[in-house]
């Protein structure tokens, strides 16, 4: 219940008591929920994997604003590149997703206003999910490990399965003498290590550095510049630039990458 407690603080008393009543009922519920949805003038929207659950409760455009500050701690402006980009990311890694009439100059976003909806993503870290994975993956016998791509469709915890990957990489594992690789991430989108105020909220490992909110074309040029790793890692492959990127970065002082990509309809994007 605490991950959750952590995005609920964000709501008025009311909503906040409907809410703890309706998880506090349901205890499946609390190990189950995925998302938090609200939508102005809709009921409240809980999504689990299974199932999706209406709250009958509508909010209102003045409550998603007086939310939205809250999460920007009282000064929206200060998080203005975040909201930019369509989400914030909370203390404990939880993403908030924002939609609203978009603001466009030269073709820049330049602001989101009129917020019509929040989708609260809940952050839950699946320590050693990645253990069956990693004997494929660790190269004993150089005491490094291979290049590796994640390939799966959407929603099915590749994201998950690359933050654990990179964690035993950078910590180390102890019971087959790999005494862990110094690590960089590009988190272009912050699903990764989820920063908060520079402070990863997710256990990214002890040898491990990360970028967050630049392009991955950019970001590995910094982090093989900066700060030398061994390893680089990043989420969503999908574009040419990322995959000249990757060229550039195999070629360079870092020893192996792991990448993450998603698959539509039977086709690869990578």
């Amino acid at each position: 219940m605490k991950d959750i407690e952590e995005i609920l603080r964000y709501f008025q008393k009311p909503i906040y008591t409907l809410l703890k009543s309706t998880l506090i009922q349901n205890e499946n519920l609390q190990q189950d929920l995925q998302e938090i949805r609200i939508r102005v003038g809709r009921p409240i929207l809980l999504k689990t994997q299974k199932a999706d659950i209406l709250i009958d409760y509508e909010i209102s455009t003045s409550e998603i604003l007086q939310i939205l500050e809250k999460m920007c701690e009282n000064s929206i402006y200060a998080y203005k590149n975040q909201i930019c980009e369509g989400f914030l990311t909370v203390r404990g890694g939880h993403r908030i997703g924002i939609t609203g009439t978009v603001v466009v100059e030269e073709g820049k976003i330049i602001n989101l206003k009129y917020i019509t909806s929040l989708n609260f993503r809940i952050a839950r870290e699946v320590l050693n999910c990645s253990r069956h994975l990693l004997y494929e993956i660790i190269d004993k016998e150089n005491k490094s490990i291979y290049n590796t791509l994640i390939v799966s469709p959407p929603g099915k915890g590749k994201t998950t399965m690359l933050r654990d990957i990179i964690r035993n990489i950078s910590s180390g594992i102890q019971e087959i003498a790999f005494k862990g690789m110094t690590c960089g991430v590009v988190d272009e989108r912050g699903e990764i290590a989820a920063m908060y105020k520079g402070v990863p909220q997710n256990d990214v490992g002890i040898r491990t550095d990360v970028l967050e909110n630049i392009s991955k074309a950019k970001g590995m040029k910094m982090l093989i510049r900066s700060m030398a790793p061994e390893v680089i890692a990043c989420d969503e492959i999908g574009s040419e630039e990322d995959v000249q990127a990757i060229r550039r970065s195999h070629n360079s002082r870092s020893k192996r990458n792991i990448y993450d990509a998603w698959k539509d309809n039977g086709r690869y994007q990578k």
